[in-house]
């Protein structure tokens, strides 16, 4: 049974920014280990709380 149907991600990754500035891989990383907004690091994963991301994005700061 797929226990994933019908759940949202509550998380971005790096490839994920990289789609939605339009900017290139280096300039996603660059900007997640910038620290303008929370980065979760799972070993050598990078997870951005949505919220956290869009709020950055929309100008709201952390």
């Amino acid at each position: 049974m797929d226990e994933t149907k019908g759940f949202e991600k509550e998380t971005l990754e790096v490839t994920d920014i990289k789609q939605i500035l339009g900017c290139g891989i280096n300039q996603a990383y660059k900007l997640v280990n910038s620290g303008e907004f929370h980065v979760i690091r799972i070993g050598k994963k990078i997870k951005v709380p949505k919220d956290s991301f869009y709020k950055w994005f929309n100008g709201q700061g952390q």
